[in-house]
């Protein structure tokens, strides 16, 4: 489902490009919930929760659609049922955490009522500092 190294980064920065079966296994034992979205038989988009403490937060990571599934509103869906996760299974604040430069996702995460709190800096793959946006569902939907 990652097209490039620098689309996986967007979505697991620990991730090593092509993102194959064993770093996926990998993020299947440390992380919660993991979901996929399936048409036709094929995976079209994942996502999990990670920093799991019941009763008060939960991360969405992973978040990721395939390239001809986007736009369609799958990312939204898939958002929208990790938000359910996190408060009817673990009664905690959905967090999540997106990068500066996609764009798309930053307006689809405020849309659906999440606002910025922290920033940190990374380094992205080409060597340039990026921004990483924390952000808290603060509104209900």
């Amino acid at each position: 489902m990652t097209a490039s190294p620098e689309e996986l980064f967007s979505f697991c920065a620990t991730g090593s490009f092509p993102w194959d079966k064993k770093q996926i296994e990998e993020t299947a034992k440390a992380r919660k919930s993991l979901t996929v979205c399936i048409i036709a038989g094929q995976v079209v988009a994942f996502s999990n929760l990670y920093n799991v403490v019941p009763g008060e937060s939960a991360f969405i990571g992973n978040v990721i659609v395939g390239q001809d599934f986007k736009g369609q509103g799958i990312g939204k869906g898939l958002i929208k049922h990790m938000i359910e996760v996190c408060r009817e299974i673990y009664d905690a604040v959905p967090h999540l955490s997106v990068f500066n430069f996609n764009t798309r996702a930053l307006l689809m995460y405020s849309k659906l009522g999440f606002e910025p709190y922290s920033v940190a800096k990374h380094i992205s793959p080409q060597g340039e500092s990026v921004a990483l946006i924390h952000m808290r569902l603060t509104q209900r939907i």
